[in-house]
């Protein structure tokens, strides 16, 4: 059964959650795909992970690529599975795929600090429990740990 996994960002960027995210799929030896809704939302995310770390960087590519089928992350802002990824990340409000039942785990990050953003989520959870899907809801505690919350 896929899980669906919220998260909701409280005063963090992005780029800081969802790079130890996308860490932690490939460790899992796992293959992912990041879908926005705005070209330039992923050409910036292509832009970080190349270069947040000085020791390193993590291994991607767009959709744009010929060989984006190969690529272990995949930044993308179309629907579909290329890479054959088992984790599927949902940025910018872009809803669950048509297909989500083909991924181990889905995980929507939405910005806490946009009502519209919120309303959005609100509207995914209850779609995705009415569905049967395993959702749960994570939020940062007080030592910015994700903490489940639902």
């Amino acid at each position: 059964m896929t899980e669906i996994l919220f998260y909701h960002l409280q005063g963090q960027k992005l780029e800081g959650v969802l790079t130890p995210l996308l860490e932690k799929s490939l460790e899992r030896g796992w293959k992912a795909v990041v879908q926005g809704a705005s070209e330039e939302r992923i050409e910036a995310l292509d832009a970080h992970l190349w270069t947040y770390r000085d020791d390193g960087f993590l291994p991607h590519g767009t959709w744009r690529e010929p060989d984006a089928a190969a690529q272990p992350v995949l930044l993308t802002v179309n629907d579909g599975n290329p890479n054959g990824s088992n984790v599927r990340f949902l940025i910018e409000g872009v809803p669950v795929p048509a297909d989500a039942g083909s991924y181990a785990r889905i995980v929507l990050v939405f910005d806490g600090d946009d009502e519209d953003a919120v309303a959005s989520a609100r509207a995914q959870w209850a779609d995705a429990k009415s569905k049967g899907f395993e959702a749960t809801y994570w939020q940062p505690d007080e030592q910015g740990r994700w903490a489940k919350m639902a």
